[in-house]
């Protein structure tokens, strides 16, 4: 899903977003994107925009899902080329490159465009704040609603203050769960983030374990100056 707005061209700006899960760079990049009129880009969505779309590449994509195989990265450079040439102010990749190959992708593709990775921004929160954020998750099944059981607890343990519903813990919400995927992140992104160090691309660490606004304003800061 595109997050995009008119601004004036001063702010027209490409970067990429990184952060363990549970860190937030899902709504920061979506706040950023408002604000600054750049399109947030997230292969998920364009992924499942073009295989629902039924264009040329999501069917191309939909033969690997189907065939439970991993989509190739020719693909999703593909589509990030085509969200990109939509992206008239800049652009935000929301967790994207994942991998080496994928970051040298996107540079090559970038080149060709006359593009570039204008900054690199990397929210830190520490592991045991993340885990108690996702493990501490409990949803609805039926309204959707999302609790906390460290921050945000419903009124009635394991109940659903809206509806009334039986609370859901998910499966990758559970904490064996949250550790590896948090040790997965660490071993697949910081390899990234030191490629862009070595590659002239600069890199921002911000704290991100303070509110929305907190995180957003120093993310604002880094890029005006």
């Amino acid at each position: 899903m595109y997050v995009y707005a008119h601004v004036n061209d001063l702010f027209a700006m490409n970067l990429v977003l990184f952060g363990p899960p549970g860190a937030g760079k899902g709504t920061q990049g979506s706040v950023l994107a408002e604000r600054r009129g750049l399109m947030k880009i997230s292969t998920g969505d364009i992924l499942r925009d073009a295989v629902r779309a039924g264009t040329t590449l999501g069917i191309e994509a939909r033969k690997f899902m189907d065939a439970g195989e991993l989509v190739p990265d020719s693909v999703i450079l593909g589509l990030v080329r085509e969200a990109i040439e939509d992206a008239g102010s800049g652009f935000i990749m929301d967790g994207f490159p994942r991998t080496i190959a994928q970051a040298e992708g996107v540079d090559a593709m970038l080149d060709e465009m006359q593009k570039s990775i204008d900054a690199v921004i990397v929210l830190e929160v520490p592991d045991e704040a993340l885990v108690k954020r996702l493990s501490g998750r409990r949803s609805c099944p039926n309204c959707g609603s999302i609790y906390n059981v460290y921050f945000d607890k419903p009124k009635h343990d394991e109940k659903c203050d809206r509806c009334n519903a039986e609370l859901v813990h998910r499966a990758d919400d559970k904490k064996e769960t949250v550790v590896r995927r948090l040790d997965v992140y660490k071993q697949q992104t910081q390899p990234i983030i030191e490629y862009y160090q070595t590659h002239g691309a600069p890199v921002h660490t911000i704290d991100g374990d303070r509110g929305i606004e907190d995180v957003q304003r120093d993310i604002l800061q880094i890029l005006d100056r």
